[in-house]
């Protein structure tokens, strides 16, 4: 079942004497987090009432946040955001809807699931546990089908692997 709330990122630091938060995302960039309209912080819901980038990671102004001393006691707290205020592009999906989904390979054996997935430069690699470990780069010559409704992955497995 899908999550409605995703962890998004953390708030690292303030920014300025204004209440602005910094948080480190966890996206593929940090352009995500921008212009989202609202953000969860410790099970409240904030409205965002500014963002921008500033270099990795992001500047946020929340709703009632107003100055550093507020801002300060977010520190090390996780970003959630709601997976309706977000349009992912086509063939995209949350790194949390693939956790957790069985996989199987090209001629039907179950191998395990995905356990984790590592953000390398040139492509994701998916973690899969099962009677062993395998380490499947997301790349369309291995990864076949990705079907969230029905729960698995389908892979394409080489010698070696």
């Amino acid at each position: 079942m899908k999550q409605q709330f995703l962890e998004a990122g953390k708030i690292v630091s303030t920014h300025g004497v204004r209440g602005e938060v910094k948080i480190l995302p966890w996206a593929d960039d940090a352009d995500f987090l921008v212009g989202l309209p609202r953000v969860f912080v410790g099970g409240r819901e904030y409205a965002v009432q500014r963002s921008r980038v500033q270099k990795t990671c992001v500047l946020m102004k929340l709703a009632g946040i107003d100055d550093v001393d507020a801002a300060a006691k977010f520190r090390d707290k996780t970003v959630c955001i709601s997976r309706t205020d977000v349009a992912l592009p086509e063939g995209s999906v949350f790194i949390a809807d693939l956790i957790g989904l069985r996989v199987v390979t090209d001629t039907g054996d179950e191998i395990g699931t995905v356990s984790d997935i590592m953000t390398m430069p040139g492509n994701d690699v998916y973690v899969v546990t099962g009677s062993r470990e395998y380490l499947i780069p997301a790349v369309p010559e291995f990864i076949l089908e990705r079907n969230l409704d029905a729960g698995f992955v389908r892979v394409k497995l080489i010698e070696g692997m």
